[in-house]
């Protein structure tokens, strides 16, 4: 690869890394090619885009991203896929499925930027799995606000029911 065409791939990295608030690193490496393509088969009904990056071309498009990736960086060592996602539990939950699916300790979490928080290490995947995605939390936000007018509403069809049957009792006296 020559060098323009690393600065070619580096800044489409750039561009990608400032595209998308949920990255995860990851190791497949260890994967027959029948998982390998398994793997990318559920990435794409996922809508999760799978690429295996060089770590110094992926280094490079982190240092010159505008986001902080904090301890990233550092865990560019040996096989490095990246994985972007619209919903930021997307990857932990494919990647947790997958494991169990095959019964295999791979892909390999070796970080995840979600929303400008970092997450780094293989014991992480628990935490991301929970992760709400945008569209649960405004879900859960418009039933609690639901919930109150509904209350209300409820006691009022019901507290009128009531006063009718008294009044109606009262003027058949």
């Amino acid at each position: 690869m020559t060098k323009e065409e690393k600065l070619v791939v580096i800044e489409g990295l750039t561009a990608q890394l400032a595209e998308n608030t949920n990255i995860y690193l990851t190791d497949i490496s260890g994967l027959n090619a029948d998982a390998t393509s398994e793997l990318r088969r559920a990435c794409f009904k996922s809508d999760i885009k799978l690429a295996v990056i060089k770590n110094t071309l992926l280094a490079k498009a982190m240092e010159a991203s505008e986001k902080d990736f904090g301890e990233l960086p550092d865990v560019l060592k040996g096989n490095t896929s990246l994985m972007l996602s619209e919903t930021g539990n997307a990857p932990a939950k494919l990647i947790k499925d997958f494991r169990k699916k095959r019964k295999s300790e791979k892909p390999l979490l070796k970080g995840a930027f979600i929303e400008s928080a970092v997450y780094v290490g293989n014991e992480q995947l628990d935490v991301l799995v929970d992760i709400k995605s945008r569209e649960e939390l405004i879900g859960e936000i418009i039933g609690l606000l639901q919930s109150p007018a509904k209350n209300v509403v409820s006691a009022l069809q019901s507290g009128g029911g009531k006063l009718a049957g008294i009044i109606k009792t009262l003027s058949e006296r």
